[in-house]
């Protein structure tokens, strides 16, 4: 590979000017296929094959109206009193106008609503009514037919007593004529009565039917009256928005349209906001935090470089690549379902290790032309020995990434595979687009002094330590590496004591920012209607393919009864019932947020509710809608992460083992980056979670940790932390393996790359740090994890504790068994055997 890669150099900066064109016409190319194919970016995670998915398609099938994209318009009054009756006009004529908009299907007017309510509510009073009165008079009837059988029954006794006087009467032939007559009249009476009762039970059983329809109906306005859509106090109405399409279809253009139809409207004295469904804009990328991070990177590139030409060079080339990969993974939107947050993990990941292997390539030019070599040559060389090591430390990141796709959630493996190819490119770049314009550029990489000496001394000028002599922070790690060992253990251990209660989740408009229109809508619904109106569940019932109408009505009662009586449950309203009345649906508003503790174990409650309503009623009760995926996908990450994470350590240790030749060395170093990685997820979880430093990081909302991000953090961390493991120990072994002894090979190679990492790990901490800021409220907590996990691990890992564990242990270090030294093969990450070819040339510069 190394030779190769030096074959490839030097041709690159032969023909520098194709090259160049060549990746100019790529990123035009890019260009093109974006705006030829890009489609909708989604804001929507999903999860095929799960429960929630599952119900989601049921739905589609049996109640279309439930499986649509749904917003809110949240309206208040400014002068915090009721609303107007203006003011209600003005919204219904807005309302009425937005269902206008193309892609809307209706909105739902919160004053009509609350009237319904009303009128429901006058009309149950006035059945109660009218129900009690019956009762009265069925009563009052039965009473009456009670005194008839009395009177009966009392005319029958007299006429039996009269009919055994008459019998023993000398005139009871007479007598019979009159008796018979009078038993006729009372039969007569008594068979009237009969039929009275008769009316009376059938009037009775039509009463007691009206009575079950009117506590059904009562039951069920009691379900429903505490899910009002305006506010106790009359000041805050929120208005439903319902699309003709899932979320994540829902098309830009239909959210502007939406928005310029309300706002345009004119309504006086109020205040509009927009749920984060209606609001967000998905085509919003990078903002001014994000340049900001690269004006860093800059700058540190000029302060280590010395000429504006050199720090750009890394910028430009890092600029293209990103480009060519942000641009194809949007145009993949067309075709796949691409979150918003992907392209943004390709700019953030493609822009900092684009920058880094391009340095790494510039610097050991630099330092091969400050040794005298000619520039082709120079060039040649550094892209066979660091571009060598570039690739093998590329490769290690894009594995990691791929390996997302172990995990089982699709999203999330697109995240690593577009951002694999985002580095991958990076790494194409770094290989051939930084020779070619090494080559342009020519001797200007080196700053005017530099340049002087090569065409004067060769180099002869430069006043430089011994590579054997420990000096700076090297001395302090070699002079005491069990206090720096124990400093840094205790160190990392403090700040990951956080990480033993993160909870994972996916943000919700809290996190926004206190100036986002989504923002304060999440707010005042959660001020005027309880923080649980702001993540409601959709529950779903599967009904026997059998049921009829009146079973249906009688089972959607009894379920919401049941569904009401689960702890945490504010309220629960009974929606639509499909036409064959096989699903039901059910809308739960939880006591507190989406992102609480409560509603997640609420939602493993109505889960577990299933077996009771199947084993009462053949009822299958389940889960599905936006906060119960967002939860599904956070457990199933929760439990993924341990076995990815032994993946990747797994995966660590091996490639150390091939590239370092030890033992220990692989050991120690996965070892430092398990407990960098755990501090990392400790800062996160101390800031986003607890709220510590909120006003620094401008989190006003602290609630959970993003639910991918721990996933990610390990697949890219581990990556990077291979890059500085590769750069710094391999110079290391090097030194060991031409002769030095074991401890002063730690200063030599410590000596040789620590100002090129600490460089590399500052334009990485300033690249990930631009994007603390972001606009994307989602990508800032993935900014800071990367930010202080690649601080953590370049400078407390890299530069202190594993330097310092492989003084002390000296020869030890690079023990490996005899077995084991026979069978692997010799990896020659730095080109070590291209330079010594290349050492025995003397250069001759021309």
């Amino acid at each position: 590979m190394a030779s190769l890669l030096y074959s490839i150099g030097r041709a690159c900066a032969r023909k520098a000017w194709l090259v160049l064109v060549v990746w100019l016409v790529a990123l035009a190319a890019a260009g093109g296929s974006f705006a030829a194919f890009s489609g909708q970016l989604s804001n929507a995670f999903t999860l095929p094959g799960s429960e929630t998915e599952r119900l989601q398609n049921v739905l589609k099938d049996k109640v279309p109206e439930a499986s649509h994209g749904t917003g809110q318009v949240v309206i208040s009054t400014d002068d915090d009193k009721p609303f107007t009756g203006e003011q209600k006009s003005q919204i219904a004529d807005a309302l009425s106008g937005a269902e206008k908009v193309d892609g809307v299907a209706s909105t739902t007017n919160p004053f009509q609503t609350k009237s319904s309510i009303e009128e429901s509510k006058s009309q149950l009073d006035d059945a109660a009514r009218q129900l009690e009165g019956a009762w009265g008079q069925l009563g009052s009837g039965q009473q009456q037919l009670e005194d008839g059988r009395q009177k009966v029954d009392q005319a029958q006794k007299q006429l039996d007593e009269t009919k055994q006087k008459a019998a023993a009467s000398p005139d009871a032939d007479q007598a019979k004529g009159q008796l018979d007559e009078q038993q006729k009249q009372i039969d007569k009476q008594r068979s009237e009565l009969d039929g009275k009762q008769d009316e009376f039970e059938k009037n009775r059983d039509q009463l007691k039917e009206r009575q079950q329809e009117y506590d059904q109906k009562l039951k069920l306005f009691d379900l429903s009256k505490s899910a009002a859509l305006v506010s106790q106090d009359g000041t805050t109405a929120v208005a439903s928005i319902s699309f003709d399409k899932s979320e994540q279809n829902i098309s830009q253009d239909t959210k502007d349209s939406l928005v310029k139809t309300i706002d345009d409207a004119g309504i006086e004295g109020v205040s509009i906001d927009y749920s984060q469904s209606i609001a967000q804009d998905l085509g919003a990328l990078a903002g001014p935090a994000e340049i900001i991070g690269v004006v860093v990177a800059l700058v540190v590139l000029l302060i280590m470089l010395g000429t504006i030409v050199a720090a750009g060079l890394p910028i430009l080339t890092a600029l293209i690549g990103v480009g060519i990969g942000v641009l194809i993974t949007m145009s993949l939107s067309a075709v796949i379902d691409i979150q918003q947050i992907t392209p943004m993990l390709g700019l953030m990941l493609g822009l900092a290790v684009g920058i880094d292997y391009s340095l790494f390539i510039l610097n050991r030019h630099r330092v091969n032309l400050r040794e005298g070599h000619r520039l082709t040559d120079s060039i040649a060389l550094a892209n066979g020995t660091s571009g060598n090591a570039v690739v093998f430390a590329g490769t290690t990141v894009i594995i990691a990434l791929l390996a997302l796709n172990v995990v089982g959630i699709p999203f999330l493996g697109i995240m690593g595979t577009t951002a694999a190819m985002c580095v991958l490119i990076a790494v194409l770049i770094s290989v051939t687009l930084t020779p070619a314009l090494l080559g342009l550029i020519g001797l200007r990489v080196l700053n005017k002094n530099e340049r002087a000496a090569y065409h004067g001394h060769a180099g002869k000028h430069l006043k430089t330590k011994t590579l054997r002599e420990a000096h700076g922070w090297s001395s302090v790690v070699t002079r005491h590496p069990v206090l720096v060992i124990i400093g840094a253990v205790i160190a990392l251990g403090i700040i990951a004591i956080p990480t033993a209660s993160m909870r994972l989740g996916l943000p919700d408009s809290s996190t926004e920012s206190v100036d986002s229109t989504d923002y304060k809508a999440y707010k005042t619904i959660e001020d005027k209607f309880g923080a649980g109106a702001n993540g409601t569940i959709l529950a779903v019932a599967e009904l026997p393919s059998d049921t009829d109408e009146s079973t249906a009505n009688d089972l959607q009662l009894k379920i919401a009864e049941k569904i009401k009586q689960q702890d945490d449950v504010k309220n629960v309203v009974p929606g639509p019932i499909s036409k064959d009345h096989s699903v039901e649906v059910f809308q739960v508003t939880p006591e507190e947020g989406p992102a609480a503790e409560s509603t997640e174990n609420l939602v493993n409650d109505l889960r577990n509710l299933s077996s009771e309503t199947q084993k009462d009623d053949d009822v299958t009760l389940g889960v599905t809608g936006q906060t119960g995926g967002n939860i599904d996908i956070s457990q199933i990450l929760s439990q993924a992460l341990p076995g990815y994470i032994g993946i990747v350590l797994g995966l660590s240790f091996v490639i150390m083992v091939l590239v370092f030749r030890s033992i220990l060395v692989p050991l120690i170093a996965t070892l430092g980056f398990l407990f960098s990685l755990l501090a990392s997820f400790g800062g996160v979880v101390a800031i986003y979670q607890w709220g510590w430093l909120g006003q620094i990081f401008q989190v006003h909302d602290a609630t959970i940790v993003l639910s991918f991000l721990p996933t990610l953090a390990v697949g890219i961390l581990f990556g990077l932390a291979m890059d500085y493991q590769m750069f710094l120990v391999s110079g290391m072994r090097e030194a060991h393996t031409h002769g030095a002894n074991a401890r002063t090979a730690v200063v030599m190679g410590y000596n040789q790359s620590a100002r090129v990492v600490v460089a590399a790990a500052i334009i990485m901490f300033s690249v990930f740090g631009g994007f603390v800021f972001s606009e994307l409220t989602m990508i800032r907590s993935i900014g800071f994890g990367l930010a202080f996990g690649v601080l953590l691990d370049a400078f407390v890992i890299r530069m202190s504790l594993i330097p310092a564990a492989m003084h002390l242990l000296g020869e030890s270090a690079w023990w490996l068994p005899r077995w084991l030294d026979k069978i692997l093969p010799n990896v020659d990450v730095e080109g070590a055997s291209l330079e010594r070819h290349n050492d025995e040339e003397t250069p001759d510069r021309q």
